[in-house]
């Protein structure tokens, strides 16, 4: 929905959930919407453990944003 607004957003999921995510995205008219996993679960995890998971998922974080900012015809 923010991408729609015209702000460059990325969605986040656990891989548990990736066919719920593809799902919704084409439910809501966005098929082959660019998404980013993180392993499941996140619940039971330590503070320490999800820094490290958004660490490792920030590179594909910031390449699915790039994607959107070019999609906008943001350089």
């Amino acid at each position: 929905m923010l991408e729609r607004a015209g702000i460059p957003a990325v969605s986040l999921c656990t891989d548990a959930f990736r066919i719920t995510a593809e799902a919704m995205a084409n439910q809501l008219g966005f098929p082959g919407y660019r998404y980013v996993t993180v392993p499941h679960p996140v619940a039971s995890r330590t503070e320490k453990e999800i820094a490290e998971m958004a660490r490792d998922a920030l590179p594909e974080i910031i390449r699915v944003l790039g994607a959107g900012l070019t999609y906008l015809g943001v350089q």
